[in-house]
């Protein structure tokens, strides 16, 4: 399998968005995908028709001790769900000492569900630092970094690289670090500057285009669905599809050894 850690140093970036729909555009092209949620917020669920009221997830699947398999939901567009699930604070403390604890604890239940080489894991975190992004570079093969156009995200790039270089690049079936800009709008002179100095900062590792800003990406989540299922032939979903080949392209590229022990 291929775990990709979707991560930002800063929220309101539309890093959960981006993930669901990166999870769609590569079920579409015929990999099996697990969107796997380890945000608190439990989000990620709300993009693939799964019910409001449901509280199962890995959070509460790994207190009880119960098997991951049990709190798999199939989602929309082929896309295989693990949602963070419902707790309470208690709970949530619980939860995040039982992971801080163990640096190889997702590493070990990814396992657990004996998926193929090919498939993939697309993994939500939390913004900023936090034990969820820790545990989950521990466990990557490659880190995507969701940022805007903008100062804040500028700024906050060299937070998240010393987390990536501290957890994930060490090992040596970690493929790379890429970055997308996301919700970009192009009548802004201010954007297009940004994109030029994220373009010279970051090189290659930079994905080619942008998600451009649209209005079918909130509309899709108030139908509880992908943008790649609600408007296919936008302008945004257009960019995630072309996205989506640009990272399957950067995850396959390195011929990953067997997993090690961070």
């Amino acid at each position: 399998m291929k775990v990709i850690t979707v991560v930002s140093a800063k929220g309101g970036v539309g890093k959960t968005t981006l993930a669901a729909n990166l999870a769609s555009v590569l079920a579409a092209r015929g990999r099996r995908v697990i969107a796997l949620d380890l945000d608190p917020q439990n989000a990620l669920r709300l993009h693939f028709g799964i019910p409001l009221d449901s509280i199962d997830g890995l959070s509460r699947a790994t207190l009880a001790g119960d098997p991951w398999q049990t709190v798999m939901f199939d989602g929309v567009d082929g896309v295989t769900v693990l949602p963070y699930g419902a707790v309470v604070e208690d709970d949530r403390r619980r939860f995040e000492s039982h992971i801080d604890r163990d640096p190889q604890w997702l590493v070990q239940s990814l396992e657990r569900l004996g998926l193929d080489a090919g498939d993939i894991v697309i993994v939500d975190t939390p913004p900023g630092s936090s034990v969820y992004t820790r545990t989950a570079l521990c466990a990557s093969n490659f880190a995507l970094n969701v940022v805007l156009a903008d100062a804040a995200s500028y700024a906050a790039i060299p937070q998240m690289e010393r987390m990536i270089e501290a957890y994930a690049t060490p090992r040596a079936n970690f493929a790379g670090t890429g970055y997308v800009v996301n919700q970009v709008d192009q009548s802004r002179q201010l954007t297009k500057d940004v994109l030029k100095v994220l373009r010279n900062l970051l090189g290659d590792k930079l994905f080619p285009g942008v998600i451009h800003l649209d209005e079918g990406v909130s509309e899709s989540l108030a139908c509880d669905t992908t943008l790649i299922h609600y408007d296919p032939l936008s302008q945004a979903a257009a960019d995630l599809r072309t996205c989506g080949e640009w990272l399957t392209n950067a995850v396959d590229s390195k011929q990953l050894s067997p997993r090690s022990v961070a």
